[in-house]
């Protein structure tokens, strides 16, 4: 073929080629965005106030608490709840001794102990640590933070650093169980970015599992 027959080479096919990964990725990055806000949506619009209140009614929620006077102002308060068929007086002996190196949280003891917690949970009544006392230290970790013991009310409350257990007789072998926990100050975007992105979805499964917990041994204690 002639030279001067060949189509003419666009000076655009390389410009075009070098062009569609980087559309791919805009879109791909659009794609993300769009899915992440439709999920902040929907966290903040329905599953945050379902599970910040998870297992709670609506007077639970609004009822005043022997631990609520020692909440700092300013921090983000969950209230959950549970029944558990057994007598409080049979529910009291497991929150008595929650607490690291104590008899742990009921919870997922593996999931904690990937963060180095060295939480072990008991499966049985310790007598040592049934008589918690207002400015014990308790930890939720390996070598602190320690948290004082700001309330017991034998039988019936342990508030901790605010952290209330308190435990409402619902019958002679029904009890609720209501949990009330203040988190943090969020005063920063960072601050805001590990609460909400990580720390509350982490202490909901951990709390959620240790009422769980709690239930599953005074039930089964009978």
């Amino acid at each position: 073929m002639n030279t001067l027959d060949r189509p003419p080479v666009s000076a655009a096919g390389p410009a075009n080629a070098q062009a569609r990964p980087r559309q791919l990725v805009r879109r791909l990055l659009m794609a993300v965005g769009l899915f992440l806000a439709v999920f902040a949506v929907l966290y903040v619009g329905v599953l945050r106030p379902y599970h910040m209140r998870w297992g709670a009614t609506d007077a639970e929620v609004l009822q005043a608490l022997p631990g609520d006077p020692y909440i700092p102002a300013g921090v983000v308060v969950s209230t959950r709840a549970i029944t558990i068929d057994a007598p409080a007086a049979r529910v009291w002996p497991w929150v008595a001794q929650l607490g690291q190196g104590r008899g742990g949280f009921q919870s997922f003891d593996w999931l904690e102990n990937l963060f180095a917690a060295d939480i072990h949970n008991a499966d049985r009544i310790l007598p040592q640590y049934q008589t918690p006392r207002v400015g014990d230290h308790l930890s939720y970790m390996k070598d602190g933070p320690f948290e004082p013991v700001s309330l017991v009310i034998p039988g019936r409350d342990l508030v901790v650093g605010g952290w209330d257990w308190h435990l409402v007789p619902l019958g002679p072998d029904r009890t609720r169980l209501i949990v009330r926990y203040p988190s943090f100050p969020v005063r920063s975007w960072g601050a805001a970015a590990l609460y909400y992105g990580i720390f509350e979805q982490a202490h909901l499964v951990m709390e959620i599992g240790m009422m769980l917990g709690i239930k599953r041994q005074a039930e089964s204690a009978r």
